[in-house]
């Protein structure tokens, strides 16, 4: 490589192509290849390169805690997860049509580990997409009163794709709370899909939110839509003998 290009391509911010320069020069003077070909090979790396990187940065944004991937599951301990139903999921015809994911069961089955791994299948269709656990999410929501900034927060929530609620249930709400988050499903029914892990059965959820008319409404709109999943299985977090 010259000085001048070394430089052009410093200039230009083509880190990629600078790296990989000279090996796919030797590559190309070995194998006689045209110069469309060797310039396709240098423009191939730096656009693998930008989609990499901006998938990184989606992945940080969307606060995905790990990477859990949807084959590293153990389903032959998990006999209560259908691998062919999970990758139906994985496909993501479910956020084409608009439709909710709510995984249900007890804890240490797999439920955030299966949600994530949609999610981040979702990512990595650049998609839009967070996860959040439920206690930050009413945490957030609280808080927004304080400023003002509720209808904000409505707002940025509504508007992603796919959101990840984790841990959804066992928690005191106030009613301002609820009232927001079911504000906040009544703007992503029918318009964007929303995952949800929780421990608790739908009957179960009346009590949790503290409204049994709301509740009913929100139930109507989340299930319309809706792959419900049970997991009926061993915690995957029991030591192995």
């Amino acid at each position: 490589m010259t000085e001048e290009i070394e430089q052009l391509l410093t200039n230009l911010k083509l880190g990629r192509m600078r790296a990989v320069y000279d090996e796919q020069l030797r590559a190309a003077e070995k194998q006689q290849v045209s110069y469309s070909e060797f310039v396709a090979g240098l423009l191939r790396a730096q656009w693998h390169d930008r989609q990499e990187s901006a998938l990184e940065w989606r992945i940080r944004r969307a606060n995905l805690p790990e990477r859990w991937s949807l084959e590293s599951l153990p389903y032959a301990r998990q006999p209560g997860v259908s691998r062919k139903q999970i990758r139906a999921f994985a496909e993501l015809d479910f956020v084409a049509k608009r439709e909710n994911l709510v995984f249900t069961g007890p804890t240490g089955v797999g439920k955030t580990g299966l949600a994530c791994g949609i999610l981040l299948k979702a990512l990595q269709n650049g998609l839009r997409c967070q996860f959040i656990r439920a206690q930050d999410l009413f945490d957030e929501m609280y808080a927004s009163l304080a400023d003002r900034s509720t209808r904000r927060l409505v707002n940025r929530l509504a508007r992603l794709d796919v959101l990840l609620i984790d841990e959804f249930g066992y928690l005191n709400l106030k009613p301002e709370q609820s009232n927001i988050f079911f504000k906040l499903m009544e703007e992503r029914y029918r318009q964007r899909s929303t995952i949800v892990t929780t421990n608790l059965i739908y009957d179960e959820w009346h009590n949790f939110l503290g409204n049994k008319p709301m509740a009913d409404a929100l139930l109507s709109r989340l299930r319309h839509y809706c792959h419900t999943v049970h997991i009926d299985g061993p915690s995957l977090r029991e030591p192995q003998g």
